[in-house]
């Protein structure tokens, strides 16, 4: 298949190591989410009246409102608080799974979506599929 020798250098030999280079990083991956899942990161309001938690990977787990803020604050602006807080919280726990994305990739810069090594690949792939 001339098509497959961008990935093997013709020989056939290539599709092993490839095959388990993905399975490591599946592998790192997988366990990077699970650690993910089991940080726990804050986000605050500006003014910190309103202090939320979500995992590492931005599910929330809790609010937490305090008095200050159910004295001080009408129904509209402690929703906003809370969304704040929440948004805070959030983009945190972003930041956190760029930095593990960053940790598999050996700290390359990260591809933007016309930079995917693999993608001319692919592409001839799929047009000779289609031909075929």
């Amino acid at each position: 298949m001339p098509h497959t020798d961008a990935f093997d250098g013709g020989d056939g030999e290539g599709f092993p190591e490839l095959f388990r280079e993905v399975g490591r990083l599946a592998d790192a991956f997988a366990d990077e989410m699970r650690e993910a899942e089991e940080r726990r990161v804050p986000g605050a309001d500006g003014a910190g009246r309103v202090v939320a938690t979500v995992s590492g990977s931005a599910r929330l787990l809790h609010v937490r409102v305090d008095a200050r803020a159910m004295r001080d604050l009408d129904h509209v602006e402690l929703g906003q608080a809370v969304l704040d807080a929440v948004r805070a919280a959030r983009e945190a726990a972003a930041q956190g799974m760029t930095e593990a994305v960053g940790r598999l990739n050996g700290g390359r810069p990260q591809p933007g979506p016309d930079d995917n090594p693999l993608g001319r690949y692919l592409d001839a792939m799929l047009r000779e599929a289609d031909r075929g």
